[in-house]
């Protein structure tokens, strides 16, 4: 990686370990054989997806039977969505929030203009879901609810384990992407509880491009993708062998790491949201959970509300950052040149010139303390400078 930056964006991908590479590379390289061949480099690329597979199942505490293997989370979290609710009758009833990821809002609008009821919940002031909302919002005919276990953008856990129980009381699925939690928080399906979970292992230090769905007792979903059998004819299309074994690998090595660096992140992570409010004070609003328990270890997110009328852009903000050798991200998308105000933080509560001028600092294996020192007092200069 480049030395002239302080990479704090671990949440919208995370560098490629070396050690997944080195495991990815003989079939890169020399392995070439397609899975679905009869032959010999056809069996041996057979077997490393299968190895993959198992693998994937050893970490998250499934079996191998319940994951398929997809090009990302995008792709798994469209295919619950859209194939869950293919099986249920006409009309029936999806519950989901307004926090959700996009691969979550956009199939439950074309859900919801084909006839399929949603219902969108909203969070707390952080990003959060309760249980009570989700019974609240039950009806007989619900058919999926889908969750986020921690938010992308400021970082707040919702009570997963708790709504899956509800919703196994209820008779109702329950899917989640637990993208941004599955590794850190060494999660466990069993332990979980849910009937479905979408995995990207470029979050985890492992290749873009391909994911998982876990599927509890691997009961087939209708294929999102057809065109042949591969997959137990659940996904068509010849398997990127070398991600899958890549995201195997990134996993096992998150899962062993997290012991020692989900705790370090935490610290890092408090830290980080104590020099931010000691330095900026009022100039910022914090929109990640103040309670550790509430929140996962490596997300902060800031806002900078508008001072005397005067709004700070938040795509200047970040190339500021940038230009001063932080990378961090925003809370706010640029869309055909006009800038739009985050989703995510309209949804809990910021007015729109507040929501459009905030920071997403993400922290990961090569997060130091003295980067975040440097990082706070160039946010902080960065504000003062654009106030002017």
């Amino acid at each position: 990686m480049p030395t002239d930056a302080i990479y704090l964006d671990h949440a919208a991908s995370t560098p490629l370990d070396e050690a997944v590479l080195e495991a990815m590379m003989p079939y890169l390289t020399e392995h070439h054989g397609n899975p679905s061949s009869v032959h010999r480099w056809g069996r041996q690329a057979r077997v490393a997806v299968e190895e993959a597979r198992e693998r994937v199942a050893r970490c998250i505490g499934a079996e191998p039977s319940e994951v398929v293997f997809t090009s990302g989370a995008t792709e798994a979290n469209n295919w619950v969505l859209r194939k869950r609710l293919a099986d249920a009758e006409a009309g029936a009833h999806l519950i989901t929030s307004t926090v959700e990821h996009e691969a979550v809002l956009e199939p439950a609008s074309d859900l919801e203009r084909a006839g399929y009821r949603v219902t969108r919940l909203q969070p707390d002031r952080y990003g959060c879901v309760t249980p009570d909302q989700v019974e609240a919002a039950l009806t007989d005919d619900t058919a999926l609810v889908s969750l986020m276990h921690v938010n992308n953008e400021t970082g707040a856990r919702t009570d997963i384990a708790s709504i899956a129980e509800l919703c196994r009381d209820h008779g109702v699925a329950l899917h989640s992407d637990t993208v941004q939690s599955m590794g850190l928080l060494q999660n466990d399906m069993r332990e979980l509880g849910v009937d479905y979970a979408t995995i990207s292992a470029h979050k985890l230090y492992g290749p873009k491009g391909v994911g998982a769905l876990y599927v509890r007792g691997g009961a087939a979903l209708p294929p999102l993708i057809e065109g042949g059998s591969q997959e137990r004819d659940q996904r068509g299309g010849t398997e990127n062998v070398a991600g899958m074994v890549g995201l195997s690998v990134a996993l096992e090595r998150a899962y062993s790491r997290a012991p020692d660096e989900a705790p370090r992140l935490a610290a890092l992570q408090a830290d980080l949201m104590q020099q931010l409010d000691d330095t900026l004070g009022d100039a910022i609003v914090c929109n990640t959970p103040p309670e550790p328990d509430h929140r996962a270890p490596h997300i902060v997110n800031v806002a900078v509300p508008p001072q005397n009328d005067a709004q700070i852009d938040g795509e200047m903000l970040i190339l500021n950052l940038d230009m001063k050798g932080i990378l961090a991200s925003a809370g706010s998308a640029c869309t055909s040149g006009t800038l739009t105000p985050s989703h995510v933080l309209s949804g809990i509560g910021l007015d729109d010139a507040t929501a459009a001028a905030a920071v997403r600092f993400s922290l990961g294996q090569s997060t130091t303390p003295a980067h975040l020192s440097r990082a706070v007092e160039v946010l902080h200069d960065t504000i003062s400078r654009m106030r002017r």
